[in-house]
């Protein structure tokens, strides 16, 4: 205890901080933003050698090897390929100075030291990812009955023959459907962009 004490007291410990909105660009992460493509920055924690950035479109890793280091490792994770999944909030005891917001992100784990005078603002964060989650596995098995959908309907169909339509023409014509039958279901359940959901939980 008394060590990590110290190593606060000297400015040496790895405890985050989140950036308010004002001081977004103040940050490297910003440079790694899509701004041409309409991304937005939503939430930043930056501690002495990482940043966490979360946009509307993902979240940005700077990666740092070490507090005395300048070498980073940009890491990006979009929402749309990478499942936020068990997403978790520890607050702090007596003598913490930190709380810590856990979640993964496809397979990688995060687990990031917060000021725990800023638990607000973490609590915000925590209610967002929360709902990422909810609506992205939501929408994930709304997929798959689309998907199941459309086979059944393309069986059923294909038991269907006219005297009017060559078999070629059917099967054109039944493909034609499908594909544009599932591509509407995947823009609709496979969401690209959580700016409303930050919009909705992030105050700052």
């Amino acid at each position: 205890m008394f060590k990590k004490l110290a190593a606060d007291a000297l400015g040496l410990s790895d405890i985050g901080k989140v950036i308010e909105r004002k001081d977004f660009d103040k940050v490297d992460a910003d440079d790694y933003v899509m701004h041409e493509d309409g991304e937005q920055i939503y939430f930043i924690i930056k501690s002495k050698k990482d940043e966490y950035c979360f946009t509307n479109l993902a979240l940005i890793h700077l990666d740092g090897e070490s507090a005395i280091s300048s070498k980073r490792i940009l890491k990006r994770y979009s929402y749309t390929a990478n499942e936020i999944s068990k997403v978790y909030l520890e607050t702090a005891g007596t003598v913490d100075l930190d709380i810590e917001i856990k979640f993964h992100i496809g397979d990688v784990s995060f687990s990031i030291d917060v000021d725990k005078r800023q638990i607000e603002q973490i609590k915000d964060l925590y209610k967002a990812l929360i709902k990422i989650s909810e609506i992205v596995a939501t929408n994930d098995q709304l997929y798959v009955y689309a998907m199941s959908s459309v086979q059944i309907a393309k069986e059923s169909i294909g038991r269907i023959s006219t005297q009017s339509a060559s078999a070629t023409e059917q099967f054109s014509a039944i493909n034609e459907a499908a594909y544009n039958w599932l591509k509407s279901k995947h823009a609709e359940h496979k969401i690209k962009d959580f700016g409303s959901v930050f919009e909705k939980y992030i105050n700052q």
